[in-house]
């Protein structure tokens, strides 16, 4: 006789990684984020220049142009946290990367400062996104703040269920 073992479901709260105004991901001036082609996620419109880990998790990528990084949570859920939109454009001049690949974070550690005055000025967007990248393991993904809601960073903003 066979049991059949039902996955755990498990529950991941998702942080702001900046203080400013959420933006669900499908207003984020970006067809590639905006049509969740690189996952499901969102956004927030700084107000201040320290982006922190939206989840408690390990550093996997630190991207050579440091406008993005890579986490991962204890149970497997991939966020990609990326500074601004075209970012990758300026060659890591506007930031200023706080962790290494490795390291343990949580929603209190800063993973990196930003220039956010030098991306507007070579007219680029400077939303901060969180995106979870293995949307295959996503049960469920919700939202308890809504479109130009002012978020702390740290706060929680979302929750994803994952099986």
């Amino acid at each position: 006789m066979f049991k059949l073992f039902k996955a755990k479901e498990v529950s991941t709260e998702l942080a702001a990684p900046i203080t400013g105004q959420f933006v669900p991901l499908d207003q984020v001036a970006d067809p590639v984020f905006a049509q969740k082609m690189a996952g499901d996620g969102f956004g927030v419109q700084p107000t201040s220049d320290t982006v922190y880990s939206p989840v408690s998790g390990t550093v996997t990528n630190v991207f050579k142009t440091k406008h993005a990084l890579g986490i991962q949570t204890d149970s497997g859920l991939e966020i990609l946290v990326h500074i601004g939109l075209d970012t990758v454009e300026l060659a890591g001049k506007p930031f200023e990367i706080l962790v290494e690949e490795g390291q343990s974070v949580s929603t209190t550690t800063q993973l990196a400062k930003a220039d956010f005055e030098m991306i507007r000025e070579s007219q680029k967007a400077e939303t901060v996104l969180v995106l979870v990248t293995n949307m295959d393991r996503v049960k469920t993904l919700t939202f308890e703040t809504s479109a130009d809601v002012t978020v702390n960073a740290a706060e929680t903003v979302g929750t994803v269920i994952t099986q």
